[in-house]
């Protein structure tokens, strides 16, 4: 007898932050604590749709999905999850002495 899972389709946004490290692009999102890069900031942009994408087929199939979004700070209703919400981002300036 075969075994059924019933799918939820859930539809939400996810912060990402774009940072040029010297010739490369990266792309890093808190929600998931993810990150990719590309050699363009367009070759970043696409990286990112595609990890993220493989990242969730990976907790699909592992059957980690709740796990691992729980842990990661999302909120399950009504059967959707819903990524923790970004309340600020902002630039904090500091100061250190390092050695010569």
């Amino acid at each position: 007898m075969a075994k059924y899972i019933k799918k939820v389709n859930s539809e939400f946004g996810l912060p990402v932050s774009f940072l040029k490290e010297g010739d490369s692009f990266i792309a890093y999102t808190p929600a998931l604590d993810l990150s990719t890069s590309g050699d363009t900031f367009e070759e970043a942009q696409k990286n990112f749709v595609e990890a993220v994408n493989i990242f969730f087929e990976e907790l699909v199939k592992m059957g980690t999905v709740d796990d691992v979004l729980t842990e990661l700070g999302w909120q399950k209703e009504n059967g959707k999850y819903i990524p923790p919400v970004v309340v600020s981002n902002q630039t904090e300036t500091f100061s250190f002495s390092f050695p010569n």
